[in-house]
C-alpha cells in the first residue's frame, strides 16, 4: 500500500520578494485590493480576507509549510475558499494581524502595509517554474531583493515591532517613519 504524503494537496510556492522605499510612480496599477491576514497563534496558519471595489469579498484559509529550496521557493502551500460565516468562526481564534493594500502591477503585487507597519511597501511576484523566477527582470523602482530574508515575511511581519522595521529597513539602506 503506498503511504500517501501528508502534504498532497499542497503547492510549491515560488514568490521573490522585493523592497521599494516608496511606491512607484508612473505604474500602471491593473486591480486595488484591501488584505487583513490574521495569523492563527501556534499554527502556520493564516486567514485571509479581501475586498475590492465594486468586487466580491473573497475568505481564504492557508497554511504555509517552510520548505526553502534553490531560488525562489519558499515552501509549499495550500489554500481553502471559506464563506463569510466560515471566516467569521475562525476569526475567533487568537491571531495577530496584519492590514494592508495590495496595488496590482503585473507581474507584480505592490502591498502598501497599515497600521504598526504603516510607511513599508512590499512587491513580491509568484512563478510557476524555478525558471520562469530566475528569468524575471527586476524592475528599477525596487530598492533591493528580500527573497531569501525571512524577516520579511507576512509571518514574521505580523510579530514585528515598528523599531524592528525600521532597523530592517536600514540594513537595506531604506529609511522609514521620520
Amino acid at each position: 500500500m503506498k503511504v500517501q504524503s501528508p502534504h498532497k494537496y499542497a503547492r510549491i510556492e515560488r514568490e521573490r520578494r522585493f523592497l521599494l522605499g516608496q511606491f512607484p510612480n508612473n505604474v500602471t496599477v491593473t486591480r486595488v485590493r484591501h488584505i487583513i491576514d490574521r495569523y492563527i497563534g501556534g499554527t502556520a496558519l493564516r486567514l485571509r480576507k479581501q475586498s475590492e471595489e465594486g468586487g466580491p469579498t473573497l475568505c481564504k484559509l492557508t497554511q504555509k509549510i517552510p520548505a526553502r529550496s534553490g531560488g525562489a521557493q519558499q515552501g509549499l502551500i495550500t489554500t481553502m475558499y471559506l464563506t463569510e460565516d466560515e471566516y467569521g468562526v475562525l476569526a475567533q481564534l487568537s491571531a495577530k494581524t496584519l492590514c494592508k493594500t495590495r496595488h496590482s502591477v503585473p507581474p507584480l503585487g505592490i502591498d502598501v502595509f497599515e497600521g504598526e507597519l504603516n510607511g513599508l511597501v512590499l512587491a513580491e511576484a509568484e512563478f510557476d517554474s524555478a525558471g520562469a523566477a530566475d528569468a524575471f527582470t527586476i524592475p528599477s523602482f525596487v530598492s533591493r531583493e528580500v527573497s531569501t530574508d525571512d524577516r520579511f515575511t507576512g509571518g514574521q511581519l505580523v510579530r514585528a515591532s515598528p523599531q524592528d522595521i525600521r532597523s530592517w529597513l536600514l540594513e537595506y539602506g531604506i529609511g522609514l517613519w521620520a
